[in-house]
């Protein structure tokens, strides 16, 4: 089933003003039969994989099988002259020391910052005339206390210690971000000589643990915590709670309520952008262009890129180690070693020989949580909405139109009831749903006066009642989700020329995202650091000699752009250096 993009009848019209939508590649460069390593999938990970494997000597080839880099990270222009970052949308944890080394802004990165970055109107009538309230937060921290103390002056008083508080537990764990989580079997067994040289891996615990100092106790709460359990003790008021249990719950199967959802808040305020932490912003281009960059500067040291290549399968061989890859036309390509971009599950049930794997370990495979709550709307618009908490005239933006943009946010409960849907296998009726407009800032994406919307929504299940999804269930909650958003932008929906509707079927048949979980796999307690996406998976290496994972699904998990694509490659390199 396709997703269901729907381009109106006034979207045709413009059309013939903008210009037909053209596919355009760089010239690749002819495929090889051998190589030293074999990266499957373009994504972020997979091309950074690359780059440090080709930097490190290794010869290395990447194979996309869609038309497009990027994975989800990718810019594709879904209407005539509106263009998308069509999954993942936002740019905050590509790790600094990867943009540097790999001179990212020389290859064509550019950045949009975003302040302020968060907006939450209130569904409400205004007192006397006025406006609707609103909750703006951005970096001016004397702007945030006013917007705070609309609703509460002691939560104002509290703000800025709990920002501290947060800084804080964030950039301890940053030393465990750039580093594979702790060799315990090396640290454990075999020669003094060997538990020596594994003892280096716990030197980034150890950072993180020195920094906390007194404050261990608190990093162990917030990620075993329901987030709820941390904001209740800090604030009193619904709108600054809501807007800040958004963060803990974006992306995953979750509530507010549940344990484990602190760490979901932790994991994306812990990024930084132009060294400013916690912050967040756009791509010049749409999210297709940080793959770009990382491609163009893969490929500046030799590394050879491909698109249409679709992996078929894995070439073991008798010995059962990884020997390349066959693609699903019949052509092998030979190699030392393979790297997988692709989750976990699509790695080992859909590419890998299962008779090379043990049954317990595809058991264990079978296991891993990949529940995603997503549906993606993107949605061209000819103008910008206009909301009644923050009225502006003539089409022109005022500074929330470059925030995330909460709506349905205005009580923790409302999330609660959203996902209480879902989990019961129907989609929510009133949705919680993150609006961004980057066009706001990025004149490149759309047509002059026109702008690309994105509405990332929550919660969705993978089946409906037990069913797959229609394309009439997708329009349908679509409809929902333009409905509400009408109710805080009058206008809003007759202003629109297109959407695309990605439920989290097509976010896995598209992306390649299992369940349509944006992170690889839960980000749950469970399925972090030693045991992420397995105990038995968590240094990169899989039971298959030479195959290596250096997706998503590898610690530090999704979202940490670039992270598990590094520490992979230098799993690698060292493996290939003990050959």
């Amino acid at each position: 089933m396709a997703a269901a993009v729907m381009w109106t009848d006034r979207g045709r019209r413009a059309a013939a003003v903008v210009g037909t939508v053209t596919r355009s590649r760089s010239s690749q460069a002819a495929l090889k039969s051998q190589y030293d390593a074999l990266v499957i999938g373009g994504g972020h990970n997979g091309l950074v994989a690359a780059a440090y494997l080709q930097k490190g000597g290794v010869k290395t080839a990447v194979l996309e099988r869609r038309h497009v880099l990027g994975g989800a990270a990718v810019s594709e222009e879904l209407f005539p002259g509106f263009h998308f970052s069509r999954c993942s949308y936002l740019l905050s944890l590509l790790r600094p020391h990867i943009t540097a080394e790999l001179e990212l802004k020389k290859h064509g990165l550019k950045v949009y910052m975003r302040d302020p970055h968060a907006f939450t109107p209130m569904l409400e009538d205004g007192v006397n005339g006025a406006p609707p309230r609103s909750l703006t937060l951005g970096a001016d921290l004397a702007m945030n206390l006013r917007e705070i103390g609309k609703f509460s002056q002691k939560d104002a008083k509290a703000f800025p210690e709990f920002v501290a508080y947060l800084d804080k537990l964030a950039s301890a764990i940053h030393p465990l971000l750039d580093a594979p989580p702790v060799d315990i079997p090396g640290v454990t067994t075999g020669s003094l000589r060997k538990r020596l040289a594994a003892a280096k891996t716990l030197k980034p615990i150890v950072k993180c643990g020195l920094r906390l100092g007194r404050n261990i106790p608190d990093l162990y709460e917030i990620i075993t915590a329901p987030i709820m359990k941390i904001l209740n003790r800090w604030f009193e008021s619904e709108p600054l709670r809501a807007t800040l249990a958004t963060d803990a719950v974006i992306g995953a199967m979750t509530s507010p309520s549940n344990p484990g959802s602190g760490y979901v808040l932790l994991h994306h305020v812990m990024g930084e952008l132009e060294k400013e932490m916690g912050a967040w912003g756009y791509v010049e281009g749409g999210m297709g262009g940080v793959s770009n960059a990382i491609a163009n500067s893969a490929r500046s040291y030799g590394v050879d890129i491909f698109t249409e290549k679709d992996v078929g399968q894995v070439l073991v061989g008798s010995d059962g180690a990884a020997k390349g890859v066959v693609l699903k036309d019949g052509t092998e390509i030979h190699s030392k070693v393979v790297l997988s971009n692709a989750t976990p599950y699509v790695t080992f049930k859909n590419l890998t020989p299962q008779e090379a794997l043990s049954p317990e370990f595809i058991k264990a495979v079978d296991q891993i949580d990949y529940t995603s709550p997503v549906t993606k709307i993107n949605v061209a618009v000819d103008k910008l909405p206009n909301f009644l908490a923050c009225p502006t005239p003539d089409n022109k933006p005022g500074p929330h139109h470059q925030c995330s943009i909460h709506l349905n946010c205005e009580s923790v409960e409302l999330l609660e009831i959203a996902y209480k849907e879902a989990v019961n296998g129907r989609p929510s009726t009133r949705p919680m749903l993150e609006m961004t407009i980057p066009s706001v800032l990025d004149p490149t994406l759309a047509p002059p006066g026109c702008h690309v919307v994105s509405l990332f929504t929550q919660y969705t299940p993978y089946h409906i009642e037990g069913r797959e999804w229609t394309d009439q269930d997708r329009e349908e909650y679509a409809d929902t989700a333009f409905d509400w958003v009408e109710k805080y932008a009058p206008g809003f929906k007759a202003s629109v020329v297109g959407r695309d509707i990605l439920a989290p079927p097509d976010l896995e048949r598209i992306f390649g995202l299992t369940g349509g979980n944006i992170f690889h796999g839960s980000m749950s307690l469970d399925q972090l650091y030693l045991a992420r996406p397995l105990p038995c998976l968590s240094d990169y290496r899989s039971p298959i000699k030479g195959l290596y994972l250096c997706g998503s699904g590898c610690h530090p998990g999704g979202g940490v752009m670039g992270s598990p694509g590094w520490n992979a490659a230098l799993t690698v390199i060292a493996d290939l250096k003990r050959r």
